[in-house]
């Protein structure tokens, strides 16, 4: 009977070791989580602007391109009308 109560108290002490084990892996986890999501706000707080400044400025190259083919057109427009009048004439 001594043999058993001496197990079953092994037994309750390995486990009370794995749990503070793992309480102490979980605490690290959280840690390392915090850390690694510190990391990416850093990332982020430099990425946005850059990526909203390039967003405005495709947004301002987008128009001048639109622009320049309106213009194109208009010329090209232009030049048959006028091989149209020629060779009328």
């Amino acid at each position: 009977m001594a043999d058993v109560t001496e197990q079953i108290t092994k037994a309750l002490e390995h486990l009370k070791q794995q749990r503070d084990e793992l309480q102490v892996q979980l605490h690290l986890a959280k840690a390392d989580a915090k850390d690694e999501w510190a990391r990416l706000e850093g990332q982020w707080d430099e990425i946005k602007p850059k990526l909203e400044a390039a967003r405005e400025e495709v947004g301002k190259t987008a128009e001048s391109v639109g622009a320049a083919l309106g213009l194109a057109i208009d010329e090209l427009k232009k030049a048959s009308c006028e091989q149209q009048r020629a060779g009328q004439g």
